[in-house]
């Protein structure tokens, strides 16, 4: 069977069912649904100051009056390890902000890693830099500081702890409940029940879905399928299959994010019109395009201010209810603090004040006609997908094979099969794109860019080496593999592709497998220096004694810390017997020693 809407007999095959599903049984979905709904009776949306202060039940509510006034709305992000710390932050950036005149909306709550696993797993599964709540308590005990919407978005749905944590959240008067887009993308180190992930899921959507007042369930596009789609088409045709689940099959409201990966402003506001197009419901908030930013300040408040002023202009234009958000400039470098997130605020805010005078000069005819084009491909996307997977034997009525479909065959294969582009050999994923996606397009000229200014001499003697890599990231973030195997692939290096949120004894035997000469390692997460110590110990289990080269944010919180931010861990990483690499050059220096090394193979 080949992908539904093409005609190229070369194109791969579909799996059929039992290749999507190899269990003998999988769990009864109607019977997850009644065990969520049962729930709703012991756990139900609790009291919060935002919602006392706005007069709303919900943020759903609010959201829909501030897209009536044509009301721009704010969204924080706060990060700390430490509650008591987050707690003063709550109520601190709260009053800061209020002093000035202004408000936050909104904050999202950086929970942890480790907070994805069930409660009582969590001891001695890796962390991160984020925050491990204990209990309702500590959910209630964070939000009654301010009156801002609580957004518990990631490492909650789509994860194993997805029903106790929702349980939880709802009592802390959330009705903002994410995150759904993790699900089909991410996966916690050491976790590999994806059926037990799936119907915890669907349990806790039910339980939202059975609330007595509307909660959104969130989806960050951005961590799910649209990372590693080079179609924007594709992203909205996500949008709708991700309904077609939650609204028309569990009964919930769908809200879905985006932001990190959209970096020009005129398909940034494209999207956003598709988006509302796509899903009328409220949306959650634009997420920072922190990918436009680096070390230097001034270049990341170039990116701030580009960003935030399309996002303003699609909120003037067609508010879609999506708060802004302003990301502090030191994201890049690590964990914001308090002054940090308020000054981002504060500057947003004047913005806001300013993009008054820019409205009369604005045309968005092209924005709206991409957007327009985003939309029919989209749908396009979305009605292949759903003959395809009942084509190969998917019960679409049914949510947990649904869902568990979708993420098993992933968002480059439903590219490929059922993709909105016309074919293209020459393209990734073999379709021209309706709209390309352009932070992946800009991720892959920045590394043929890096491999291009090579020295002649040092390219001449990697090429002639035919050096392989074992390249994986710590955690759930892609990009620096994607930056990584963009580089490395100009230069003839083979790469041997050890996946995302790789376990250390997953990379280990990839690199066996494959006869690497060195692994590479992308992280972001904070949990370097765990890792790479993990790392060590199966490297020396496997008696494989080949160079670690890692890069990225090399920050971990220490132990005992009474601030809650991390530190740079790079020299005991060093001290470990990892290869530092601050930049993607410094692999290539450490790749060009190996490749003159004798004795190499």
């Amino acid at each position: 069977m080949t992908a539904t809407g093409t005609a190229a007999a070369s194109r791969p095959l579909v799996p059929d069912r039992r290749a999507l599903f190899p269990e003998p049984e999988l769990p009864d979905a109607k019977a997850l649904i009644a065990e969520g709904q049962a729930l709703a009776k012991l756990h139900r949306v609790g009291p919060c100051p935002f919602l006392a202060a706005y007069g709303v039940a919900s943020e759903a509510e609010f959201k829909r009056r501030a897209a009536a006034e044509k009301k721009v709305t704010l969204h924080a992000q706060i990060g700390y390890r430490d509650p008591a710390r987050s707690r003063q932050a709550w109520a601190e950036i709260a009053e800061r902000v209020a002093k000035a005149g202004h408000a936050v909306h909104r904050y999202g709550i950086c929970l942890d890693q480790n907070m994805g696993y069930p409660a009582a797993r969590r001891a001695g599964m890796p962390r991160g830099t984020g925050m491990i709540l204990h209990g309702a308590e500590d959910f209630v005990a964070l939000t009654r500081g301010a009156p801002v919407a609580p957004h518990y978005g990631d490492f909650m749905l789509g994860l194993p702890a997805a029903l106790e944590n929702t349980e939880a959240a709802l009592a802390a008067g959330a009705t903002s409940i994410g995150n759904l887009g993790q699900y089909f993308t991410y996966r916690l180190p050491l976790w590999d029940d994806e059926v037990f992930t799936t119907a915890e899921t669907v349990k806790a959507i039910a339980l939202i879905a059975a609330q007595p007042v509307e909660v959104l369930v969130h989806s960050n596009l951005d961590d799910g399928f649209v990372a590693l789609f080079t179609d924007m088409a594709s992203a909205l045709g996500a949008v709708l299959l991700e309904r077609d689940i939650v609204e028309g099959l569990l009964g919930a409201t769908s809200s879905h994010c985006f932001g990190h990966t959209f970096s020009d402003p005129l398909t940034r506001l494209a999207f956003q019109h598709a988006l509302a197009e796509a899903n009328p419901n409220p949306g959650t908030m634009i997420y920072g395009n922190t990918v436009s930013y680096r070390d230097e300040p001034s270049v990341s408040y170039a990116g701030l201010a580009s960003y935030l002023m399309a996002d303003i202009v699609s909120q003037r234009i067609r508010p879609s209810g999506h708060a802004i958000n302003p990301v502090p400039v030191t994201e890049t470098l690590r964990i914001p603090d308090i002054d940090e997130i308020v000054d981002a605020q504060l500057f947003a805010n004047r913005l806001i004040e300013r993009s008054e005078g820019w409205m009369p000069m604005l045309d968005t005819a092209k924005a709206a006609a991409i957007g327009a084009d985003i939309v029919a491909g989209g749908r396009r996307f979305h009605a292949r997908v759903r003959q395809g997977l009942a084509n190969a034997g998917v019960d679409l009525e049914n949510p947990l094979e649904f869902l568990l479909a979708l993420r098993r065959i992933g968002p480059k294969r439903l590219e490929e099969w059922f993709g909105p582009g016309a074919e293209d050999r020459d393209r990734p994923r073999g379709r021209r794109p309706v709209v390309p996606a352009t932070t992946l397009v800009e991720l892959e000229t920045q590394g043929g860019a890096i491999a291009a200014a090579l020295d002649p001499a040092q390219r001449r003697a990697l090429e002639a080496a035919s050096l392989r890599a074992c390249v994986a990231t710590t955690d759930v973030h892609e990009y620096g593999k994607i930056l990584l195997e963009s580089t490395l692939r100009p230069i003839g290096i083979e790469i041997i592709d050890a996946g995302i949120n790789a376990d250390p004894a997953a990379v280990v035997a990839a690199a066996r497998q494959g006869g690497a000469d060195c692994i590479a390692l992308s992280t972001f997460n904070g949990f370097a220096l765990h890792y790479v110590e993990m790392l060590r110990t199966e490297m020396e289990k496997a008696r494989l004694d080949i160079p670690i080269f890692i890069g990225g944010r090399l920050n971990q919180v220490p132990d005992g810390s009474n601030t809650s931010l991390p530190v740079d861990v790079a020299a005991q990483i060093a001290e470990r017997g990892a290869v530092v690499c601050r930049k993607v050059e410094d692999l290539l220096d450490g790749l060009a020693r190996l490749a003159g090394a004798p004795g190499r193979r």
